[in-house]
């Protein structure tokens, strides 16, 4: 018996675009359009997640890599930047009270380049107007003062004191030793020993006593000598200080009225004054052979060097809102550090050498990261989590962060942090960080899903041809022909895999027009050809093809067994796809099954051999329920079948076999051939109705390029889900041999019409009394498993039963 099942049209196997729809000669004719299509989703997201105030909604754009997320959410950001002023400018100054924490000065965009100018200016200035203050004839005069008055007052003591001592008959005499006390006569002649021991005792005594309390005296009065000059040396310094203070006041006066406006930045021209007040002599000019330049510490450039400004982020050259995107985010590039420079064999480091990360850059704006590469790089993942949590940039080493040192090094002043961080990358990523991560939800609000394909219409395919045209202007391609666009769009939807869909990956279309464009230099056509876009396809498709050219000549050749005519009982020709990197191909397998008598098992090989998954197991467990069902539903099912996947030696996934193996069960049951011709695939469920599987353009080509190596016969063919039939975008010989009546396509929606197919036999229904037609399949599969229960249930009763169990 023929199937009354009709084979599918052309027609439904390649849904062409029609080229009357499209109104243009060549891509020259359209006006450019944003290349974002079909992703209306992803861009309102984008838009809200950018627009909203608030802590934690920064954005992640997931989805396929090649769906232009990145280009469309910079274009998107770049947009609403430019409505967005500048960022603010940060500069890192010295902290005179604590040098290891750098004080963070903020400054309205371009000031601070402004300000490290002024700076400088004023350092140069300072260090012109002290030296020549302190070479004035006021600051000499005035020093040799009070160098004269100390001597003086000096003097004056010590004269005192020897008036006092001859009025005790007594010399005070200056010796290199220092001062000593000699006695004299009335005539005020100092006594030689002969003399002094001539006096009476009393006399001795006397002058003994006078000249121990005139030491007392002197010790006294040298004491305090120290203390005079440590005085005087006071009011140098106090006179020096308001030299430099006059010299100097003017100058710093100017630069607080420029900066009036910024307190903090007032405050710290204050603490510079202060300081160069109170170590005014380093600005005094030093030769380069002095010990303090022999020990690094002395020169102009080194002295100086505290007065410096780092600026860390300017953006004197922007008009608009940053927006950065950072391809290493590694710990430094994110966060900033401090950077170190060998001296006298140390590594020693100051606020000079703190260097901006990528977060320092954005603030005020927009950062966009790959997570793929923040998750790869250490410790970079934490450290952005925890800075978006804080609010704050603190630069500090991975060494200081985790305690692996203990030595003093810079705690600059954290920066605040205001800053849109906007993530890309693969929906697998974005739901394990969901999962798994407790800080991602509250700090990645917002999720723009792009999608991987549009709807294909009329007026899409119009904006597609547009988008195509900007795509090809973009890369100063050539002008693409009408017919080279119509290409483009029907390939569009078999990348798509899907005759009602456009695919959304962009970087795909675009590599194809690149590669058009190159075959038409080639060719010297002006404009892109539908042959050039054509050529372009399939030498995309022969630059990988060598693993399916291997395999389908293994199958021309008979090593790899597959039938294309003749009939076999228990065996089915079923369709898998093989995934090598970007491309697919469909290869057919031989599926085979058995039967003998049993315990209601269905053995699935595969499993048994851990060869097969879980998604195939599944499929293999729902054909015992449907047998049971279906054939056995007052009987014990009372068989054991193997299905087996020959010369698989790979894994084994998916459960779009598990049609052909229900196919290839029933047939071992009933004792009923399937035609070889004919491959299958397709999922079932326990009701026999047939799912829709993926990659059916893939194994439809499949089997033909077999068939069609082994010669095309006009029987055979491919049973594909109906529900499938929506997505056939096949290949142009493939269509053409199903036009000439030499390839047939089925698309079926139940088991019993893939029976009915695949053996010319009918499947059976049941009647009102639940008993399936004495001449259909179906019957004489059940026929069968009666009489294995029958037999089962003779077996395990009578005195046989134990050979069975054995």
């Amino acid at each position: 018996m023929k199937s009354e099942l009709k084979p599918l049209s052309p027609d439904a196997l390649y849904t062409v675009c029609n080229p009357n729809e499209l109104p243009f000669k060549t891509t020259t004719d359209l006006e450019d359009i944003d290349i974002t299509l079909g992703q209306q989703r992803a861009c309102d997201a984008v838009q809200f997640g950018l627009h909203i105030k608030g802590n934690g909604y920064n954005l992640f754009a997931l989805g396929p890599a090649g769906t232009g997320k990145f280009s469309t959410i910079q274009q998107i950001i770049r947009q609403i930047a430019a409505e967005r002023p500048p960022a603010f400018d940060w500069c890192y100054v010295n902290n005179f009270a604590r040098p290891y924490q750098p004080i963070a000065l903020k400054f309205p965009a371009g000031q601070g380049t402004q300000f490290r100018e002024d700076m400088e200016h004023l350092i140069d200035d300072v260090s012109a107007a002290i030296p020549a203050a302190f070479e004035s004839e006021e600051y000499r005069t005035r020093a040799e003062e009070l160098e004269e008055e100390l001597h003086q007052r000096q003097s004056d003591a010590l004269t005192a004191l020897q008036n006092e001592a001859r009025n005790h008959h007594i010399e005070m005499l200056k010796t290199p030793a220092g001062f000593a006390f000699a006695p004299m006569n009335k005539k005020n002649e100092v006594l030689d020993p002969e003399q002094f021991n001539q006096l009476s005792e009393d006399e001795r005594k006397e002058i003994k006593n006078n000249v121990e309390k005139l030491h007392d005296k002197l010790k006294k009065l040298l004491g305090q000598f120290p203390i005079w000059r440590k005085e005087m040396v006071e009011k140098v310094r106090t006179f020096e200080r308001e030299i430099a203070q006059s010299a100097i006041s003017p100058l710093v006066e100017i630069l607080k009225n420029r900066y009036q406006h910024l307190p903090e930045v007032i405050d710290y021209i204050a603490a510079v004054q202060n300081d160069i007040i109170e170590y005014v002599h380093d600005f005094q000019v030093q030769s380069d052979e002095s010990p303090l330049f022999l020990l690094g510490k002395g020169s102009r450039e080194q002295v100086l060097q505290r007065y410096k400004v780092n600026l860390l982020v300017g953006n004197s050259e922007h008009d608009t809102a940053p927006v950065i995107h950072e391809n290493i985010p590694s710990y430094g590039n994110l966060i900033g550090r401090c950077e170190y420079q060998a001296q006298m064999g140390a590594l020693v480091t100051d606020f000079t050498l703190i260097k901006p990360g990528a977060l320092h850059k954005a603030n005020g704006g927009y950062l966009l990261l790959e997570a793929r590469k923040v998750l790869q790089q250490p410790y970079a993942w934490e450290s952005l989590k925890r800075t978006l949590e804080a609010g704050k940039i603190r630069i500090e080493s991975l060494e200081r962060t985790f305690g692996l040192i203990s030595t003093a090094s810079l705690e600059p002043e954290p920066i605040p942090l205001d800053v849109k961080v906007i993530l890309i990358g693969e929906r697998f990523l974005y739901y394990l960080l969901d999962q798994f991560d407790p800080d991602f939800p509250a700090l990645f609000k917002v999720a723009a899903d792009f999608e991987d394909t549009m709807d294909r219409s009329r007026e899409n395919n119009l904006l597609y041809a547009r988008m195509i045209g900007s795509l090809a202007r973009q890369e100063n391609l050539k002008p693409l022909e009408k017919k080279a666009v119509v290409r483009l769009i029907e390939h569009s939807s078999r990348l798509a895999s899907d005759s009602e869909k456009l695919t959304t990956h962009v970087r795909s279309m675009t590599d194809l027009l690149r590669e058009a464009d190159h075959w038409a230099s080639q060719s010297g056509h002006p404009d892109i050809t539908v042959d050039d876009v054509q050529q372009a396809i399939d030498k995309q498709i022969y630059r990988v093809d060598r693993v399916r050219e291997r395999i389908n000549e293994e199958i021309r050749r008979g090593t790899i067994l597959i039938d294309t005519e003749g009939e076999v009982v228990g065996q089915v020709n079923g369709l898998s796809v093989i995934q090598l990197g970007n491309f697919s191909f469909g290869k057919p397998s031989r599926i085979t099954a058995t039967m003998r008598l049993g315990e209601g098992e269905v053995v699935d090989i595969e499993r048994e051999t851990e060869l097969g998954g879980a998604i195939h197991s599944k499929g293999v467990l729902i054909l015992s329920s449907f047998l049971s069902s279906n054939y056995s539903r007052d009987e014990p099912l009372s068989m054991t079948a193997s299905i087996v996947f020959e010369q698989s030696y790979a894994g084994v996934e998916g459960d779009s076999a598990s049609l052909a193996e229900l196919c290839a069960l029933l047939s071992a049951l009933a004792h009923v051939p399937i035609r070889q011709s004919f491959a299958i695939t397709g999922s079932v469920n326990q009701h026999g109705q047939v799912q829709p599987i993926g990659g059916v353009n893939e194994k439809i080509e499949g089997f033909f390029d077999i068939c069609n190596a082994f010669g095309l016969t006009g029987k055979q063919g491919v049973l594909i889900p109906q529900r499938n039939v929506k997505h056939l975008m096949l290949r142009h010989d493939v269509v053409k041999a199903v036009e000439e009546d030499k390839f047939h396509i089925y698309s079926v929606e139940t088991v019993n019409q893939t029976l009915e197919l695949l053996t010319g036999m009918p499947a059976g229904e049941k009647d009102d009394k639940g008993a399936f037609p004495v001449d259909s399949l179906n019957y004489l599969v059940e026929k069968q498993l009666l009489e294995f229960a029958a037999l089962r249930r003779r077996y395990a009763h009578g005195p046989d039963s134990k050979k069975l169990d054995s």
